[in-house]
């Protein structure tokens, strides 16, 4: 996929496409772990932390998403990112990743991390956080330990 192809701008929080977006995101993770350690939000909650949220497009499409949430001054997290099945494995996770931490970068942000699951569906998603230079760490914000979860870090 070309680079001229994808573009990423701010998303609309009312637009009911990123809204069913999210809505099929969530349905995704159902089946990854109990409830209680699946740590995807819906858009309300996302707007409730304050999180900055970007779309990916692709010929007038909606093909990904994700956020970027406080945790403490200077330290933010990636949250709620999803690429449309669909389209997995072309790159678009990798350029919503690089714009988030880009992002994160030019405000002075000094260190952004991330929950991830630990069952298989999201092995591609930790090798692309490994391959941005994130690293295992512990939990951090309100997170606790829990089997389900792999907590990464790296500095912005």
């Amino acid at each position: 996929m070309g680079r001229m192809d994808l573009s990423i701008a701010p998303a609309d929080l009312d637009s009911p496409e990123l809204e069913a977006f999210v809505v099929a995101h969530l349905a995704e993770l159902e089946h990854t772990a109990p409830e209680e350690s699946r740590h995807a939000k819906p858009l309300i909650a996302l707007q409730e932390a304050a999180a900055r949220v970007w779309v990916a497009g692709l010929g007038g499409r909606l093909v990904g998403m994700v956020a970027l949430a406080p945790v403490e001054p200077l330290h933010e997290e990636v949250k709620s990112m999803r690429t449309d099945p669909a389209l997995r494995g072309r790159g678009i996770g990798r350029r919503l990743l690089d714009h988030v931490l880009e992002n994160a970068h030019v405000r002075d942000v000094e260190r952004v991390s991330l929950e991830t699951g630990s069952a298989e569906f999201f092995a591609p998603a930790r090798r692309l956080y490994a391959s941005a230079g994130f690293e295992p760490c512990g939990p951090f914000g309100g997170y606790v330990e829990d089997p389900h979860s792999v907590f990464m870090t790296r500095p912005a």
